[in-house]
Parts: C-alpha cells; sequence; structure tokens
C-alpha cells in the first residue's frame, strides 16, 4: 500500500479533484506534434430509460463554500467534503452524518472495484477491503454485449460500456435501490458471484440507454454537484464514445448520469477507428484515444467544441494526471501539455496492454508485468513490482493499493506497493477492464493550467 495515511489521500483529493485545484503542467523533455484542430461540436437528443437518482434540494444559507467543506466565515454552506460515497462526509460534517465516506481510505471506506466479465455479459462488484465480490449484474438485455469499461461517479454508482452498443448503471448502495423496480415485493439483487439474476429482474438496476454501435468502449463519469441538503453528488453527467451502427464516423456522446438520457452528440469526422479508452479532467471534459492511430481528442463539457491533437504513436491505456495532463500509455508513455500541443515522450517504458493511473502521490502506475511506477513529473520508473502475470487494466483504490486485471482472465489483482505483497481475487469469467474501476481517477483529476 502507498506510504500515505488516509487524512493525507482525502486532503489531496478534497483540493485537487473536487474543488478544482489547478496543477502545473510540465515545460517538457524535447516535445513532439503540433497544435489542435479545433471545431464545433453538434448536438443530439434522445432518452434512457430509468429513474432519477439523487433529490434535488437546495442547501440553506446566503454564505459560500470553503474549499475544505467547512462552513465559512459568513455562514455559507458546507462545501464538497471529499468523497462521500453514500456514507457520510468523509471530513465528518455532522450535516451528512459524519465519519466514514470512500475517500478517507480505512474501515468506514465504502469502496468497490467493478471489473467487467466480458465473457459472460456481467460486472463484479469486488469489495476492496475485504476482497469478496457482493454482486454480480447483466449488462444488456440480450446478455451480448461485451461489457467492457466501467466508470464510478463520486456517490460511488457504476455505468458500464457494452461493445457491441449501450451502457448500463447500477445503484452501488443496496439502501438506495428500489425495491419494487422488477415488480415483485422486496428487494431481490445479487449478493454475489455465483447468484446473478436475468436482466431486469436485480431490483438496483439504475437505467439502460441502448446505442446502436458496432463499438462502444469508452466509458468516465465527470464530477458532479455537491448538494449539502442530500449529502451527494447531483448533476452527474458521463461520457462515452461509439462508432458505427446507425450513425456514420465516431461520435463522443455525453449522456445524463442520472437518467441514461443522451444530452449531447459530438461527431468527431477526423478519427478514422474506434475511440478505444476516455477519460475526464478535473473540469470534467472528455479525453478520448482513437485505437490504431495516435490521435487524441478533447472535448469542453461548457461548450462541446472539441480538438485534436496529433499523438507520437498508438496507444490503448489513457489516464488524466494529478496535474491534468493526459496520457496515452503502451507503446511507450506519452504526457501532452494542451497548452503548447507538445508531448513528453519516454519510448523506452512498453506495456503488454497499456491501461494506466495516477495515484494522486505523484506515480503513474503502468499496466506491466513487473507493475511499473512512473514519476509523472520525470517520467522515469521509480518503482517495479513483480506480479504473477501480465494485466491489462490498473485501478487505485482508497486506501492505496493499486489493483491489476489480466485480458480475458478469471482473477483481479491487488498489490500492497509498499511491501510488495500481491492479493488475488477469483472468480471472474473473461475479465477485462482498464478503466476507472473504483472511481479513484475522477475524484484525483487535476485540470491544467497551460
Amino acid at each position: 500500500m502507498m506510504n500515505v495515511p488516509g487524512t493525507t489521500l482525502f486532503a489531496t483529493l478534497a483540493t485537487v479533484a473536487l474543488i478544482g485545484g489547478c496543477g502545473e503542467s510540465e515545460s517538457g523533455r524535447g516535445g513532439e506534434g503540433g497544435g489542435g484542430i479545433t471545431a464545433a461540436g453538434q448536438t443530439g437528443s434522445a432518452d434512457g430509460d430509468g429513474d432519477g437518482e439523487d433529490g434535488d434540494g437546495t442547501a440553506g444559507g446566503s454564505g459560500g463554500n470553503s474549499a475544505d467543506g467547512a462552513d465559512s466565515a459568513d455562514g455559507g454552506n458546507d462545501g464538497p467534503p471529499g468523497i462521500n460515497f453514500d456514507v457520510g462526509s468523509p471530513d465528518g460534517d455532522a450535516t451528512c452524518g459524519g465519519g466514514g465516506g470512500k475517500g478517507v481510505g480505512g474501515s468506514g471506506t465504502f469502496s468497490y472495484i467493478w471489473i467487467a466479465n466480458s465473457g459472460q455479459g456481467t460486472i463484479s462488484k469486488i469489495n476492496t477491503q475485504t476482497l469478496v465480490e457482493e454482486g454480480r449484474y447483466m449488462t444488456r438485455p440480450d446478455g451480448a454485449g461485451s461489457p467492457s469499461r466501467t466508470s464510478v461517479n463520486l456517490n460511488g454508482n457504476v455505468a458500464v460500456a457494452n461493445r457491441s452498443g449501450g451502457i448500463t448503471a447500477y445503484w452501488s448502495n443496496t439502501d438506495d435501490c428500489d425495491a419494487n423496480a422488477n415488480g415483485v415485493p422486496g428487494l431481490q439483487t445479487s449478493a454475489g458471484g455465483g447468484d446473478f439474476l436475468p436482466y431486469g429482474e436485480d431490483d438496483c438496476l439504475r437505467w439502460h440507454t441502448p446505442i446502436n454501435a458496432s463499438s462502444n468502449r469508452p466509458a468516465a463519469f465527470a464530477p458532479g454537484d455537491w448538494n449539502a441538503a442530500t449529502c451527494k453528488y447531483v448533476n452527474n453527467k458521463f461520457w462515452t464514445a461509439a462508432r458505427g451502427g446507425d450513425v456514420a464516423g465516431t461520435r463522443v456522446m455525453l449522456l445524463d448520469g442520472d437518467t441514461g438520457a443522451i444530452e449531447q452528440t459530438i461527431n468527431i469526422p477526423e478519427f478514422s477507428s474506434i475511440t478505444y479508452g476516455g477519460a475526464v479532467d478535473g473540469d470534467g471534459n472528455f479525453w478520448g484515444h482513437q485505437s490504431g492511430g495516435s490521435q487524441l481528442v478533447f472535448v469542453d463539457r461548457q461548450s462541446f467544441q472539441y480538438t485534436i491533437y496529433s499523438g507520437p504513436g498508438d496507444g490503448y491505456g489513457i489516464a488524466v494526471d494529478d496535474n491534468g495532463l493526459p496520457w496515452t500509455c503502451y507503446t511507450g508513455v506519452h504526457r501532452l501539455n494542451p497548452g503548447t500541443g507538445l508531448w513528453d515522450n519516454n519510448n523506452a517504458i512498453n506495456s503488454s496492454y497499456g491501461g494506466c493511473m495516477s495515484d494522486g502521490q505523484g506515480t503513474m502506475w503502468l499496466a506491466h508485468n513487473p507493475l511499473l511506477g512512473i514519476d509523472i513529473n520525470t517520467m522515469q520508473v521509480v518503482q517495479s513490482i513483480p506480479i504473477p502475470q501480465d494485466i491489462h487494466g490498473v485501478s487505485i483504490d482508497f486506501d492505496g493499493y493499486v489493483w491489476g486485471v489480466p485480458i480475458a482472465g478469471s482473477v483481479a489483482y491487488r498489490v500492497d506497493t509498499t511491501t510488495g505483497t500481491v492479493d488475488t481475487v477469483g472468480g471472474l469469467i473473461g475479465a477485462y477492464t482498464y478503466s476507472d474501476m473504483i472511481g479513484f481517477a475522477l475524484a484525483n483529476a487535476g485540470t491544467p493550467s497551460g
């Protein structure tokens, strides 16, 4: 585990991610590439089904919010306290029940990793502390979605992209599930890997949005707005991208994260192949990487204009670091400075598949065997930890462990980066995930200053 107390980790998340703190961009080491091509996005609409997530109550009072979640001197409401995840405010805010919270780590944490069982058409909900699978859920009505990327919002709820098209969302906390959703009184929901229910019969299903596409891979929640009255994040949004199907070419879509309704569709004619991975920065803007090519797309959350950056090479993995800078990882690791359009590269580091994620403490962890820790400033390897086999995806939990998921395997690994201890979780079927499986990347994402 990272050698960082939970309180320090929480302070980093609260200041960097949830209140939009800006990091310094890097000056570069012989960058390459050029400025972006900017174009306007197109607006579209489609209805998703399902129910809303959170109440829309507003907090009273007239003062402003303070950065650390405490009341401001002029009587303002509590600001975002950190990662809530339905367990109460992480800083012990009495208005939100106090104690606990996913962002703190330790015994009060409400933390799950969501791994896609691509070969089964399900996702697994695994407790990151006990290593017990507490639920398994179908991801498409026909069972043939081939799920891959999962994303977790700041309330702890998950949405998964099906390669064959469609996004499906589930509640994480069973207290939030609708006990009558399937028409049968009482809560019916999975309690483990061996008892998942047919699609539509699990009361923790939130919504499903069909997307007619030959490829629908990226999955990335954007940060919502903290509501002190409900002690939850509201106005949650979800980014995805798709290619083919009923619309020619590649398009990026923004969905209402609470209902699944498609709110915006942005066509990306410059992309001649699928968008393989997606990530968000601290402002909720979308970054997506083209598979089989060297282009990176940035979509502004407010204007829906997009910018194309020419990249240094192919890439599978994509991540946003503590400074808000996007990385692509596979044939080398590459970091873009959006202000200059230039890339910093370390081509000596190659991954078998390329998932990567920053830990909030200055290290980017790369899917590799051994697992590699890379300094986000120097881009040099600072740690190397042997693991049982190659991994495809990397995620980080709120107690500081690094998780790895092999491709099309039956296990996942949890790595203590201080001791080198590796724990194994089994029972998966064709596992494949290398997105923000826990929600840490969303909480940690910075905003570029350049």
